[in-house]
């Protein structure tokens, strides 16, 4: 046999995944590329790894437990790569972080200098919805989670790095933008809502009950760029983070449709489990955040801050 360690991680990742796409994504690779390395390797056994039924592919027993060889075999990699940097005085190690879609547009900012400064650390960053987050945060898969909604039964610990603040918004041609429209406006439109247990429709759902409104759902998608695109195309409305429609209002493909009581406002959190021992890759970045965490905000992210105060009401 002759496969190589770049077959091992990908196989390991189209196991995990169950999906060649979805691992192409993870490891930055085009779809085509993922499937001749796979191939390559499946043709080095003599038993099948995978099988694909209808167009979805599973793992067989035996392909499990060539991942789980994987598995061990890039781990003890990894640690003689990070014995090695070790040895010249470098942090090393794994930097896990689970995190709520939309803050994709936030997490980046506060870990680019960090990352810079530690070559030797690997980061793992996982973006999904807000009850996947709290479920690894939970399982002890992570050392931290990047939430817009801190959770109720699980003991943790949080900083808090910046605000989060949602606005109804429209495409360019929808409402007039000049007029101050009473809340009651949200039981005339067509809203369109993220998936069960996102933060943004927990936070959507939270304001809408609050106030006692009627409210008429016209769709459900499952990402917040799903939803932007849904609504440039007159589909409908909806309500999201000011942080994550940037591009599109500086486009003007949509606009922000001024309500009384609006924007919704919440934080964001870096948080990690009360009774958790960091490692020393973890409890660096934490410290850095605790001292940078300003700096950051003022140098990244400036034209939210403006755009906040432009758009209060």
């Amino acid at each position: 046999m002759n496969y190589t360690l770049n077959q091992l991680q990908i196989f390991l990742e189209v196991s995990q995944q169950q999906s060649v796409s979805k691992a192409a994504e993870i490891l930055h690779l085009t779809q085509p590329a993922v499937s001749i390395q796979l191939k390559n390797f499946q043709d080095q056994f003599p038993i099948p790894l995978t099988e694909v039924v209808g167009r979805k592919i599973y793992i067989t027993d035996f392909g499990r437990e060539i991942a789980a060889a994987a598995d061990k075999i890039l781990n003890e990699v990894r640690a003689i790569d990070h014995k090695t940097l070790a040895y010249h005085g470098k942090l090393v190690g794994r930097l896990k972080i689970s995190v709520v879609s939309t803050g994709k547009y936030v997490m980046p900012y506060f870990l680019t200098d960090f990352l810079t400064q530690h070559p030797g650390i690997e980061l793992i960053l996982d973006v999904t919805n807000k009850t996947k987050v709290i479920e690894s945060l939970k399982q002890n898969e992570v050392d931290f989670s990047l939430v817009s909604v801190l959770p109720d039964k699980l003991p943790v610990q949080n900083i808090e790095l910046m605000q989060n603040q949602l606005y109804l918004v429209g495409n360019a041609n929808q409402l007039p933008t000049q007029t101050l429209h009473s809340q009651n406006i949200l039981e005339k439109l067509p809203l369109i809502y993220r998936e069960a247990g996102s933060g943004t429709r927990y936070t959507m759902e939270k304001f809408i009950e609050q106030k006692k409104l009627s409210v008429r759902k016209k769709m459900e998608l499952t990402s917040n760029e799903a939803v932007k695109q849904a609504v440039i195309a007159g589909l409908g409305f909806s309500i999201l983070p000011l942080i994550g429609i940037k591009n599109e209002l500086q486009n003007q493909d949509l606009q922000i449709i001024p309500v009384e009581g609006f924007p919704i406002r919440s934080n964001w959190h870096l948080i990690w489990r009360k009774s958790k021992n960091l490692t020393p890759v973890a409890q660096a970045y934490l410290d850095y955040i605790n001292t940078e965490k300003i700096t950051i905000i003022q140098q990244k992210f400036s034209w939210y801050e403006a755009a906040v105060d432009k758009f209060k009401s």
